[in-house]
């Protein structure tokens, strides 16, 4: 009797996707609406995808200042095919202008859609997309910062984020992956900041019926893990209130120069608890994370984000008195002005190579103030994880009653505290999540080789 070969047992390796083959300068890509673009050099490339500056066909060659990108990958590879779904249905210029004129913004910070389409060569088949250029991204200018942003800087970027969560938001979706790293500085104002990579964003609320409260295993973590919601923690689909959890937490190592839970990203079910602890002592938590000097607005906005209710209308413009109040306490106002620059620490854990040793008294000029008292991530033994934040509007420092902790059954008294979503239709089951890769973001000071995150467990997923 042969042998049995060893192969056969084995468990087959998915496929690798196919990367695009590199195209010329010159190269000229027609749109769905019959539009010409023309290719400059490349500018990066992924897994999946190569980048170009680009420009509108003409007889100019496309310069280094070109305005536009295009991504251009293999048409049977999916990440840019979901990422075109958020931007088509909302991202056009017309509708990101209509919203600029109704709220009076100066500007708002969602890439414009400028075209896709399907190109052949060599026989093969490849999707592209058009969109605004950007420049660097905001985790690398906060790696040159030291760190730490100043406290105007970090609200007025806070102020800018709720713009845009409120905009997409009202379109439908969800992002769950804010973080510096998709946050890009325009290309030539880099007072304006953008959000960028939704090929993983969600639709939470298609056709005006918002995703049931529906907590699945096989989803726990989902994320950045240091940045993920408890929500997703815990296996459920994202939400608004996910969004502007996920802000808190930037938020504060934006300040602070760390997060509470950071030793522990390779446990996510750690980091998960931490949170939860945080959520039933924020006050307590934000002591502990600036003992220098605590910013209350962050305690203000963490307690407002923590009382929502899973599907409850986030309540937007109190969340910016908030952070306006804030920058009114330290003198400054909402003048639209970014002043990065080296700052120190505003109390919070330094990193570990700082934390031995005895502290210094007067440090010098340029150096970190450390703390010498640390961070608990300590769970509370008497509340259980069922106690905790539950699919209702629970609050931050009390866990919800047995009788308000069943998933979208909220008490009579809190039913008007907010509309799920745009309109209020039956409940429909939870979706799972698109997948794909940013494309505003690639090659724009935003390599591309990096992980996002993404997953059970996998850590920041940042660029080095």
């Amino acid at each position: 009797m042969p042998p049995v070969k060893k192969e056969a047992s084995r468990k087959r390796a998915p496929a690798k996707r196919k990367l695009a083959e590199e195209f010329a300068p010159g190269e000229v890509l027609t749109d769905l609406a019959k539009k010409q673009w023309k290719l400059g050099l490349p500018v990066g490339q992924g897994g999946f995808g190569r980048l170009y500056l680009a420009d509108e066909n003409s007889l100019k060659p496309v310069g280094r200042d070109a305005p536009y990108v295009i991504k251009v990958e293999p048409s049977d590879n999916g990440p840019l095919f979901t990422e075109l779904k958020f931007y088509m249905r909302a991202a056009k210029p017309d509708q990101i202008q209509k919203w600029i004129n109704s709220h009076n913004l100066k500007y708002l910070g969602v890439p414009r859609y400028w075209g896709s389409g399907l190109h052949v060569k060599n026989g093969n088949s490849y999707r592209f997309m058009v969109m605004d250029r950007f420049g660097k991204d905001l985790h690398k200018v906060y790696e040159e910062n030291g760190k730490r942003f100043t406290h105007k800087t970090v609200l007025q970027i806070s102020l800018r984020m709720l713009d845009i969560l409120e905009y997409i938001h009202e379109h439908e979706y969800v992002h769950g992956d804010i973080k510096a790293s998709n946050i890009l500085l325009n290309y030539k104002d880099p007072n304006q900041v953008y959000l960028v990579d939704y090929g993983l964003a969600y639709r939470y609320c298609p056709e005006g019926v918002h995703r049931e409260y529906r907590e699945d295993p096989k989803k726990c973590h989902d994320g950045t893990i240091e940045f993920t919601s408890i929500d997703a923690h815990r296996g459920v689909a994202p939400s608004r209130r996910g969004d502007l959890e996920i802000l808190g937490y930037c938020m504060i190592q934006w300040l602070g120069g760390r997060l509470p839970w950071e030793d522990n990203l390779k446990n996510p079910e750690s980091v998960r608890e931490a949170k939860i602890s945080f959520s039933d002592e924020v006050s307590t938590m934000m002591d502990e994370c600036f003992p220098e000097k605590k910013p209350e607005e962050l305690t203000k906005y963490l307690l407002a984000v923590y009382e929502l209710g899973y599907s409850a209308q986030p309540p937007y413009t109190r969340l910016r008195e908030i952070l306006l109040q804030g920058l009114k306490n330290i003198g400054c106002k909402d003048d639209g002005k970014l002043d990065f620059m080296q700052v120190e620490s505003n109390g919070i854990l330094p990193p570990k190579r700082q934390r031995k040793g005895k502290q210094k008294t007067k440090p010098e000029e340029g150096t970190e103030l450390k703390s010498s008292k640390p961070i608990s991530t300590k769970i509370k033994p008497s509340l259980s994880p069922g106690k905790r934040r539950a699919n209702s509007s629970s609050t931050a420092r009390k866990p919800p009653s047995p009788a308000k902790r069943q998933a979208e059954v909220p008490s009579p008294a809190k039913k008007q505290a907010g509309t799920p979503g745009p309109t209020t239709k039956t409940l429909s089951p939870a979706a799972g999540r698109g997948s794909g890769r940013s494309v505003a973001s690639m090659g724009t000071g935003k390599p591309l080789e990096r992980g996002r995150g993404r997953g059970r467990g996998r850590g920041r997923g940042r660029a080095k």
